[in-house]
């Protein structure tokens, strides 16, 4: 039997997207797609954007469990079973890391846009080959793209922001702290696929700073060179329990950039100097305007600080307001945010910062490309942090 992976050519062109509902599926019957996806599917269904048609796990009894419990008309164990049966525009990918290039190109060849949660690969290699099975390298107009989950891009707060940076209206930025400082105890890591290099891609820097990097290089644009260390101070893992970075912008500021899995009070914060005000967001998982603070310096008008600190009517980050967003992306036929080069751009930035910290190096923007080990295993195969062979025992 034919399939994506073995004829791409399978799939028939997905009818237009123009006067009709985007048939969506969930891949991943966990909590982040229960809990998360699902709910802003279910959101944009409501409002007559999208249709959920099916569900996927390899857990029969757990998909079966959350098509009942969702109404999601149909149950699959089988990935591919459901492309060709279905043929949805949209498919979401709640899977751990380490499958997520196979089942981003399976849905690719199907013809289907993709909404990958985070980390989106575990390697820059694997980014790449995704990238490659999008519409435009295939010399198809209009998509299917690939895009990954950053909600903390989106919303009222991280637009107004963002906007007040590009326009240099605070000044330039100078300064800024990146920090996510998280707690895991032992239970957590019990997870099998967790802190393994070869299933979870990385440690707090991938998998769990990975959001304020993303949302960091969002605000302040590209970076240039990365220098980093790395510990494995607690936890009984392959990759790290927190590493420190400091970052330099194209633009020249600088920042510090903390993440660990080994902080009780835990906060996610981003902080940016800049000539004529500081801007800071401190939250935890989600954030709104009221976690946005803007303090001018002594000098500014009363008036210009007034417009800096109004966010207008408040949009909290979430996985519906990218949806919003990716679902208009899809209705133009346009790249969506978060996908392709802007996508990439955290990945890249953890992967120079696993680099530097394993080398004592400081590693610059575009250096690591084919033929680099850290193009293709985030531990670059580097002494001390690469997995090590386990030889079996024989009885």
């Amino acid at each position: 039997m034919s399939t994506p992976a073995t004829n791409p050519g399978a799939f028939q062109p997905l009818p237009p997207l123009t006067g009709r509902r985007i048939r969506a599926a969930v891949v991943g019957a966990g909590a982040i797609g229960r809990g998360s996806h699902f709910p802003a599917l279910a959101r944009l269904a409501e409002e007559g954007e999208t249709e959920v048609v099916a569900a996927v796990d390899i857990d029969a009894n757990a998909v079966e469990a959350f098509s009942a419990e969702a109404g999601i008309p149909h149950a699959y164990t089988d990935l591919e079973q459901m492309l060709r049966e279905q043929r949805p525009d949209l498919v979401t990918i709640c899977t751990p890391p380490t499958l997520h290039r196979a089942q981003t190109i399976a849905a690719l060849r199907a013809g289907a846009w993709v909404w990958c949660e985070k980390p989106p690969v575990p390697t820059l290699a694997d980014f790449d080959a995704v990238e490659d099975e999008e519409g435009p390298a295939k010399g198809t107009v209009g998509g299917p793209y690939a895009s990954i989950v950053f909600q903390h891009r989106f919303g009222s707060g991280s637009r107004h922001v963002r906007r007040l940076l590009a326009e240099q209206a605070m000044g330039r930025p100078l300064v800024a702290h990146c920090q996510t400082t998280w707690y895991r105890d032992t239970a957590y890591y019990a997870v099998p696929w967790r802190g393994r290099w070869e299933t979870e891609g990385g440690g707090p820097a991938m998998g769990h700073g990975i959001h304020q990097m993303d949302l960091l290089l969002d605000l302040l644009g590209p970076w240039s060179e990365v220098k980093a260390m790395a510990g494995r101070l607690v936890h009984d893992v392959e990759t790290e329990d927190v590493s420190t970075a400091l970052v330099r912008f194209e633009n020249g500021a600088m920042a510090t950039v903390v993440n660990s899995v080994l902080s009780p009070d835990e906060v996610s914060r981003i902080r940016i100097d800049c000539e004529r005000a500081t801007v800071e967001l401190t939250h935890l998982y989600g954030h709104s305007n009221d976690n946005w603070r803007v303090t001018p310096a002594p000098d500014v008008s009363g008036e210009e600080a007034a417009a800096w600190q109004d966010f207008g009517p408040d949009v909290p980050s979430s996985h519906l307001e990218q949806l919003r967003e990716l679902v208009v992306s899809m209705r133009a036929g346009e790249r969506p945010r978060s996908s392709g080069t802007d996508g990439r751009t955290s990945l890249e930035l953890i992967t120079a910062l696993y680099k530097s910290a394993f080398t004592d190096t400081t590693v610059r923007a575009g250096e690591i490309g084919p033929g680099d080990p850290y193009y293709t295993a985030l531990h670059g195969g580097a002494p001390g942090w690469a997995p090590v062979a386990r030889e079996e025992v024989s009885a």
